[in-house]
């Protein structure tokens, strides 16, 4: 099933629509309006975006996908023009001034990002939930660490310059490294699991196959080489396009920094104890810098995933998302 069909076989109303950046990315929003009739649901109205790139937004007024073009972008694009356009989307739909934002990962990334440099957009977020904070990427753990070694250089040499599609042989044999339990191998095998880690006791092992065939969604090459560049810096900054490159970008030979401080958004985080991603000491280097930080609470044996298909996720996070969301109507 798609993403409708899916939401559609839970008993929810399903709708889709097509939001168009400013530079001419087509990206899918999914929308669940309502919950169901003669039933308890919270009563928000929920949309659900996706960035340029992944499987539901692979379309642009003029190029296509089969253009190295397409994929010239990465979280700094879905940060700067994506988030806004969706945003701006939604407002324009529901008549409404504000909205509230919940990302989780990537998704928190690109939130520090828009809310420190476009004040404007930071206007309309009600309140920011940050589930899994990635800001910096100084101290990961498992397979990313590893990604210290690995020169930029390399990364478009083995995938090119288009779609990032994880190759099996070099994710087999890692899993071969970091996963032991034969029970385990669909989940290693998976990039996703791979990178990020799983706490298979927490997790619904007959869903995994649903999971997997939606999950990763896709990116670009120049998005993995961005990330790949933090784990380098561990700075949170734009897309190093070297010395030259940066000039032409930015005007100045380094690229600029985000600086999170600079954001005012109330802001609520989450972060997991055992997370390989945002790890305990890069969330303790964000939390000083959240202006206005309304709620943090670290889960102590959380990984990255559990926020998003943790078996105990809705007790230990989303009845809070709730509690606050009243909170600030």
């Amino acid at each position: 099933m798609n993403v409708t069909e899916l939401i559609s076989y839970r008993g929810y109303p399903s709708e889709e629509y097509e939001v168009v950046t400013d530079d001419g990315y087509i990206l899918t929003v999914h929308r669940i309006p309502h919950g169901k009739r003669h039933r308890s649901d919270a009563g928000y109205d929920v949309w659900m975006g996706n960035s340029r790139g992944n499987t539901w937004s692979r379309k642009h007024k003029s190029l296509s996908p089969s253009d190295s073009k397409f994929w010239a972008f990465s979280y700094d694009e879905m940060a700067k023009k994506d988030l806004p356009a969706v945003v701006d989307f939604i407002l324009q739909k529901t008549g409404l001034k504000q909205l509230y934002y919940i990302g989780h990962s990537q998704g928190t990334t690109m939130g520090f990002i828009a809310f420190s440099t476009i004040p404007q957009l930071a206007q309309k977020i009600k309140i920011f939930f940050a589930l899994a904070p990635v800001a910096t990427v100084q101290h990961p753990i498992g397979p990313v660490a590893a990604a210290r070694w690995i020169p930029a250089c390399l990364i478009k040499s083995w995938f090119g310059d288009k779609s990032f599609i994880p190759q099996s042989k070099y994710f087999k044999f890692l899993s071969r490294k970091f996963c032991n339990h034969f029970l385990l191998d669909e989940l290693c095998g998976n990039f996703l699991f791979l990178l990020c880690g799983f706490n298979d006791q927490n997790l619904n092992m007959t869903r995994v196959h649903v999971y997997t065939s939606f999950c990763p969604a896709g990116t670009s090459v120049q998005n993995m080489i961005h990330w790949l560049q933090a784990v380098h810096s561990g700075r949170l900054q734009a897309f190093d396009w070297g010395t030259e490159g940066n000039m032409k970008h930015y005007n100045q030979s380094t690229p600029p920094l985000y600086n999170v401080t600079n954001m005012n958004v109330p802001t609520a985080i989450w972060s997991g104890g055992n997370d390989w991603l945002a790890d305990k000491l890069d969330v303790e280097l964000l939390i000083p810098k959240i202006r206005n930080l309304v709620f943090y609470k670290e889960i102590q044996k959380w990984q990255h995933l559990d926020f998003i298909w943790g078996l105990d996720a809705p007790q230990r996070v989303y009845s809070k998302i709730l509690n606050l969301l009243q909170q600030y109507p």
